[in-house]
């Protein structure tokens, strides 16, 4: 080849630019990338059901450890986690069942009669809470209006005018309340269809707590070979913090539920054990269930009492300062620290994007983003080598250490 041909040809390998391969290449896997997305969206209830029966699965492996030492196979361990929880919570349910339903139904009943007695506790105080919290407005001064008389004469009788109200506060938080409900619970429309997703939940944590191992290496074979033992670190780290913010939550909503029922009982608040149960299952989503397990409470000390009602809501806000800052740090040393005002964010987000399952899923998903974040871009990238207590997000682990060069011989 001539020499000034083959210099053409050197500098337009050195060119910037794409060429045809790298164009096809990159569309090619954006448009991956862009129907991985779609399908993700079109099934998403599907995906955080699997979330969920991950996550739960965490919690299984964590029980079939401990009865592998009383060399109890994984494969027969996990199944026995599984029942030996659900039959603790079929037996704590069948013992409580009637107390409950009996509450419940008064609770059905008793919360809009509480709802009225607000309502008119509100009226009765004129201004800008009376209007804010669903005071009716102000009656128009009664009308005049002429009315014949015998032998030709009028006189001036005063009808009073129908007074145009509003809707009532019970018939606004009705409307708000089956509003978000068709919103948040779309799938409570179908039994079969919760059935599914707790079939699908309970299948998924006993496999995944049975052999939780060749899970982790399939999800290591995604990544190339040098970049393996840094990602496996990662894996086992979210791991680890998923497992304890599950148990610490689960523990939480026990602790949480009676010590309302309780504190409910010596207030000699009307449906007791009820509240308490509510308290217990909202505890699972963090910051914002606390507050709605709150509402039917305070509702219901207000037929007693708008005394009551604030001693029930100091009552629990008095519980939810102690869990927070006594009971959640016994439970989980190491684990989840994340800033209030993000997860906060996150769950609004989620529940706005996905309803009641996104808002339950939030804090673990933030979980699951903020642990490769820390670790390595913080830690990585920025470099920051402060201790984690000093870094908002995760607390109490050690730094990443550095990654060697080399692999194993099976590149994992």
């Amino acid at each position: 080849m001539p020499r000034h041909e083959l210099g053409a040809a050197e500098r337009r390998a050195r060119m910037v630019g794409w060429r045809s391969g790298d164009v096809l290449r990159a569309t090619a896997l954006v448009t991956s990338y862009l129907l991985a997305l779609a399908l993700a969206w079109v099934a998403r209830d599907i995906v955080f059901t699997a979330f969920l029966g991950v996550l739960f699965g965490l919690a299984v492996g964590a029980g079939a450890d401990r009865l592998t030492r009383l060399r109890i196979p994984r494969g027969i361990g996990a199944p026995l986690v599984v029942i030996a929880f659900l039959g603790t919570l079929y037996g704590v349910g069948a013992a409580i069942a009637p107390t409950v339903h009996t509450q419940v139904v008064e609770l059905r009943t008793r919360v809009p009669e509480a709802v009225d007695r607000i309502e008119a506790w509100v009226n009765a105080r004129p201004g800008v809470a009376g209007l804010f919290l669903g005071g009716h407005e102000v009656a128009p001064a009664p009308a005049t209006a002429p009315a014949p008389v015998a032998q030709g004469r009028t006189r001036t009788s005063t009808v009073p005018a129908p007074i145009a109200r509003g809707p009532t506060l019970r018939e606004r938080i009705t409307e708000q309340l089956s509003g978000t409900a068709r919103y948040l619970f779309p799938f409570l429309s179908s039994t079969l269809t919760v059935a599914a997703g707790l079939f699908l939940i309970i299948v998924l944590a006993i496999y995944v707590g049975a052999d939780p191992g060749m899970y982790h290496q399939g999800l290591m074979r995604l990544f190339p070979r040098g970049a393996r033992d840094q990602a496996g670190v990662v894996l086992t780290r979210i791991a680890t913090v998923l497992r304890r913010w599950l148990v610490t939550q689960l523990v939480a909503m026990v602790v949480m539920g009676v010590v309302s029922t309780v504190t409910l009982l010596l207030l000699g608040v009307k449906a007791a054990v009820a509240l308490g149960v509510i308290a217990g299952l909202l505890e699972f989503v963090p910051t914002v269930g606390p507050i709605l397990a709150a509402v039917p409470a305070i509702a219901m000390g207000f037929l007693d009492s708008p005394e009551k009602a604030l001693t029930v809501g100091l009552a629990y806000l008095v519980i939810q300062q102690l869990e927070g800052h006594v009971l959640i740090p016994i439970l989980m040393k190491e684990g989840m620290d994340l800033p209030p005002a993000l997860t906060i964010v996150t769950q609004a987000v989620m529940a706005l994007l996905f309803g009641f399952i996104g808002l339950m899923v939030a804090v673990p998903l933030l979980a699951v983003v903020i642990v490769p974040v820390k670790l390595l871009y913080m830690e990585g990238v920025v470099g920051d080598a402060e201790t984690d207590d000093d870094v908002p997000g995760i607390s109490g682990m050690a730094v990443l250490p550095p990654v060697p060069a080399t692999t194993t011989p099976d590149g994992r």
